[in-house]
């Protein structure tokens, strides 16, 4: 492989420690493909630098992806493109760099954007401006079938050029089991279900419902909320309020999450839909069943013996009867979790991650350009 190679990676926010499963996933790559290109990252928000071992460069002048229409951003965006041989756009925020590849198209080097659709606007305007956009791309990357589903409806991607490429998890992290000691100062007794759920851009109105739920459940339970922030405060006030105090458990942030999250019986997440947070997978590689909103983004993801299992309202009444089996009958959350585990195998490896990856972008260049 040539080092000549070069590809640009595009984002409105790039945030390789945080929540964003697209800056990862460009980690990942990065990681992977390594020496084969000179990797640049160019965001018009920079949360941190890159992760230690990646070999890579963070653009010091971005082109301005946030904005009002402009032909001369565009243009500002086109020329920055211009000198690499690929440009991997991440994120609903990057989708501008797209709209600048087709009012520029000349001497600007093909362009992969990756996008689930419940990351974009729902508007009639919003849908419009990808179906432009999007035909100058030389692909659109998604993390599931749902959401191929519903960009070759809404944004009229056709199939050629519409790549299902689920996230992926180093598989192995989660198999070696969680760390009895990741929680400080909690050890489980055998009669209680520990339910988990991640603080993380959760609202304070979205972790008093899942508190309230829980407190309605006729089993005995603990529940340890990882995460620091003000979600810390929001579940501490509606455990207070619920009479749970006692069984509630704030470690704060945890890390790895290999580390703590197969020492919960169920993940509980906030009833929403949108874009699946990673660590849906993550439980699934760990083998835990997942509590969410029926319907969604990670409805799709679970497996069906868990999809089942989901809330068909964002409710506290309906969170806890659909809770309630779950904590009930340990064989219901074993299966359901090796189920989880089947599908993690099956479609979340990392290594098929890279290798998907690869021969979509090799395509995109015109030659067996990478690594995969």
């Amino acid at each position: 492989m040539s080092q000549s190679l070069s590809i640009l990676y595009l984002f409105d926010a790039f945030d390789p420690h945080g929540g964003d499963p697209w800056s990862r996933r460009a980690v990942q790559l990065m990681t992977a493909f390594r020496d084969a290109a000179r990797h640049v990252v160019a965001a018009d928000d920079c949360r941190a630098a890159l992760p230690e071992g990646v070999t890579g460069m963070l653009a010091q002048n971005p082109p301005p992806l946030a904005g009002t229409v402009s032909v001369a951003r565009y243009e500002a965006i086109a020329r920055a493109m211009r000198g690499h041989d690929l440009v991997l756009s991440f994120g609903a925020g990057a989708i501008d760099a797209v709209m600048a590849r087709r009012a520029f198209p000349r001497d600007t080097p093909p362009i992969v954007h990756h996008e689930d659709p419940a990351e974009a606007t729902s508007a009639g305007s919003a849908r419009l401006y990808r179906r432009i956009a999007l035909g100058a791309a030389a692909g659109l990357v998604v993390g599931g079938s749902a959401a191929a589903e519903t960009a070759a409806a809404r944004w009229k991607v056709p199939e050629a050029r519409l790549h299902v490429i689920p996230d992926g998890i180093d598989l192995s992290a989660f198999a070696r089991g969680p760390n009895a000691k990741s929680v400080a100062g909690f050890r489980r007794k055998p009669v209680e279900v520990v339910i988990g759920v991640p603080l993380d851009n959760a609202s304070d109105a979205e972790l008093a419902l899942l508190v309230r739920a829980v407190a309605g459940l006729a089993a005995r339970f603990r529940l340890v909320a990882v995460g620091d922030g003000a979600g810390r405060a929001a579940v501490e006030r509606a455990a207070l309020a619920m009479g749970i105090d006692d069984r509630l458990v704030l470690p704060g942030a945890l890390t790895p999450t290999a580390a703590w999250l197969g020492g919960v019986d169920v993940l509980l997440l906030p009833m929403r839909l949108g874009a699946a947070p990673a660590i849906v997978v993550e439980a699934m590689a760990a083998g835990v069943p997942v509590m969410a909103l029926r319907g969604g983004a990670t409805e799709a993801l679970l497996a069906p013996e868990n999809g089942a299992l989901l809330s068909p309202h964002a409710a506290e009444v309906s969170l806890r009867d659909a809770l309630q089996p779950l904590v009930s009958d340990a064989t219901l959350r074993a299966a359901a979790g090796a189920a989880n585990r089947a599908r993690a195998t099956e479609r979340h490896d990392t290594a098929a991650m890279i290798a998907r990856s690869a021969a979509v972008y090799s395509a995109a260049i015109g030659r067996p350009a990478l690594p995969g």
